[in-house]
């Protein structure tokens, strides 16, 4: 890991620059996509601006910090939490819970962020060998985080047969939006457009839009077009049990279905990927008819169904497409920050894009498209996007707007440094790591036990693990606290991620590297099961 992060200490900017650019007869020093300003983009051939405040040069958008902040405490809660709380964990495939809005909040602040970043490309062919590199050293990070190696907390071993290891995972999704928003910010934006008109902020970014409707109509016509055919599957050792044969056959021959076992998204997996490269412990595992314990993970039921057992990636090839939508979506909302200047305008234009995403999700919901987030369906994409704008919105009117600040400092901090966080809280590295140091039997380590102590105070297990990992939140504010004031941040090395990638965009520092993988359930999943337990 000391191989692809290094700790570096600078000051930090302010990063909205809410106020018009210089004239453009001084042509800037920084047009390079190295060293990005946050400010509002109008043409050259429009007339000299007013003088730029410089109250408003100071002004610093705290609130998408905050943002990704709650995101990553979010993910914690619902992961460390959610064995304990069923009822915030993953749906197990229909339906919607505190924890099916991890993933959306991560792709959507990236959208945000790159809308903050392409402004101004000096190269479009500089900037595209940019894009391609950092979007591959960020897939390849997912890999190594989520392909198996680490096996995470309660399992003192690492290593993964490269036969079988998980390709797709959070970062690669990210890295998938990210590759998909920013190559359409330096292709698709028409850049001669001064926006001084609702119309003119239309033509200067339709293009785009057309293009997000096109990924959602390619998802649509392959979910519901492609036929699915009969299967099989061998059952991994890790999820064998006492009534299941080594080979699986699954009936399907349909089109259309969005079940388990037939839809297109594992089917497109399975042929492009392999089965043993799939995600071993899918969250259907806890359907009713999979687990005795659902909404929980359970031993198989009785006369439960074969393909119970059967690998599912709720990362695939597919349902990235539409993941990639939700980054365009925050894309929209960059762009509203990058050309209206008044923080009513900003409230009043996300609230208006936010509402009606919400309604559409409840209407497409109503007329036959289910809420499904291993699917990322078209509805469960509307309503989650339209709640991150809508979580946006309210948190940029508490914290840049009111000013009322102090009780999101924790939050802000995690959003500062979210790559440190996420790969040691997130991905389990530190824990695990904690728990190597033992007292004569394994189990006798300090995470256990001070979640066993909670435990034992609050005479419950469910209220127990809820305090521990309500420290385990702190403890992670704390320490980015830390790192703030020493102004230590932590980069991917030598990516040259500078604001175009992640939640840290807009501050034209560092990109932090988000959600190395998304925690589902309770355990890690096994050896190789490259997810395990995180999922957003």
């Amino acid at each position: 890991m000391s191989a692809l992060i290094d700790v570096v200490e600078e000051q930090r900017e302010p990063l909205l620059r809410e106020s018009s650019p210089p004239p453009p007869s001084l042509p800037s020093k920084h047009s390079s996509d190295e060293n990005h300003e946050i400010v509002p983009f109008t043409s050259s051939d429009g007339p000299d601006p007013p003088p730029p405040n410089p109250a408003d040069q100071n002004q610093r958008l705290v609130s998408l910090d905050v943002f990704r902040g709650l995101t990553i405490a979010l993910m914690i809660l619902v992961d460390d939490a959610g064995g304990a709380f069923p009822s915030i964990n993953h749906s197990p495939w229909f339906g919607i819970t505190l924890a099916d809005f991890v993933m959306p909040f991560f792709v959507f602040g990236v959208g945000v962020s790159v809308s903050l970043v392409f402004k101004k490309i000096s190269s479009k062919t500089t900037a595209t060998k940019k894009v391609l590199l950092r979007a591959i050293k960020l897939f390849l990070l997912g890999v190594l985080l989520q392909g198996g190696y680490f096996h995470g907390r309660n399992h003192l071993t690492y290593g993964v047969d490269v036969g079988k290891i998980r390709w797709l995972g959070v970062l690669q999704r990210i890295s998938v939006g990210y590759l998909f928003a920013s190559m359409s910010e330096i292709f698709f934006v028409k850049k001669n457009i001064m926006v001084d008109s609702p119309m003119a902020f239309v033509r200067k970014y339709c293009t785009q839009g057309l293009f997000a409707i096109l990924l959602c109509s390619t998802y649509m016509i392959l979910l519901y077009g492609l036929y699915v055919p009969n299967w099989s599957f061998t059952a991994s050792s890790i999820n064998m049990s006492s009534n299941a044969s080594d080979t699986q056959i699954v009936l399907c021959e349909v089109r259309g279905s969005l079940e388990p076992p037939c839809n297109a998204v594992g089917f497109i997996d399975r042929i492009i990927l392999g089965e043993d490269h799939l995600y071993q412990r899918p969250v259907y595992r806890r359907t009713k008819e999979c687990s005795a314990n659902s909404p929980d993970y359970g031993p198989l039921p009785p006369n439960s169904p074969g393909w119970c057992l059967a690998p599912f990636d709720p990362e695939g090839i597919l349902s990235s497409l539409m993941a990639a939508v939700t980054c365009f979506v925050g894309l929209h909302y960059g762009h509203i920050v990058v050309h209206f200047k008044g923080q009513k305008q900003k409230i009043l234009l996300w609230s208006c894009f936010s509402i009606p995403l919400l309604i559409i999700g409840y209407v497409l919901a109503s007329l036959g498209i289910p809420l499904s987030k291993p699917l990322y369906t078209l509805s469960y994409t509307c309503i989650t996007a339209g709640v991150s704008g809508l979580c946006l919105t309210v948190i940029y009117y508490i914290v840049d707007v009111k000013h009322f600040r102090k009780p999101m400092i924790l939050l802000q901090w995690m959003g500062m440094n979210a790559l440190i966080i996420y790969a040691l809280a997130a991905c389990e590295l530190f824990p695990a790591a904690v728990q190597g140091f033992y007292w004569r039997l394994p189990e006798n380590n300090l995470v256990d036990g001070t979640e066993a102590l909670l435990q034992a105070m609050f005479h419950s297990r469910k209220w127990g693990t809820l305090a521990f990992v309500t420290l385990e939140i702190l403890f992670w504010g704390v320490i980015a606290g830390v790192l703030h004031i020493k102004g230590i941040y932590i980069k991917l090395k030598d990516l040259g991620l500078k604001a175009d990638t992640g939640f840290e965009g807009q501050q034209g520092v560092r990109m932090k590297a988000k959600a190395c993988g998304e925690r589902e359930g309770v355990g890690w999943g096994g050896v190789g099961g490259g997810e395990g337990k995180r999922e957003g």
